[in-house]
């Protein structure tokens, strides 16, 4: 059987894209105060700056019904494309996968409308590992819980 994986999902935003973008790239460190599912999240590692490829941040979340901790690292920030790519990793993920890695990108159709991907790519350590379900449930309600986060703002 084979061991690595590909989830995607895709939500319509009514917000612009831009200012969605902007949460996961120059205010992630707002994500544990509008998101629900997030129970906590610090730097682990880095310069005091969230958004930096350097900065590790450890995070607990509500995932597949339990408090799940993990670390996280911006692998890439494409402004052009409105792309962001997370390597998660340490801590409970280990138990499960050899590798984990979760995209964002998001599309504008104007200026009030526009749709954000998230593909989760994954490896698991063996056949009795269930694909990361649980953290496609994460990023469909903290996407939710953005949009309504910035229709606020």
């Amino acid at each position: 059987m084979d061991l690595s994986g590909k989830i995607t999902l895709e939500v319509g935003i009514q917000v612009p894209a831009a200012k969605f973008f902007e949460v996961f790239t120059k205010q992630l460190h707002n994500v544990k105060d509008i998101c629900g599912r997030v129970q906590g999240a610090k730097l682990h590692e880095g310069d005091d700056v969230w958004h930096n490829h350097d900065s590790v941040k450890q995070w607990t979340c509500v995932v597949g019904g339990k408090a799940t901790t993990y670390k996280e690292r911006i692998e890439v920030i494409d402004e052009e494309n409105k792309l962001v790519r997370f390597k998660v990793f340490d801590d409970d993920i280990n138990e499960h996968y050899k590798d984990l890695k979760i995209s964002l990108q998001v599309s504008e159709k104007n200026d009030e409308l526009g749709s954000v991907k998230w593909t989760i790519e994954y490896e698991k350590i063996n056949d009795e590992v269930e694909a990361p379900y649980g953290f496609v449930e994460l990023l469909d309600i903290s996407t939710k819980d953005v949009i309504l986060h910035l229709l606020k703002a």
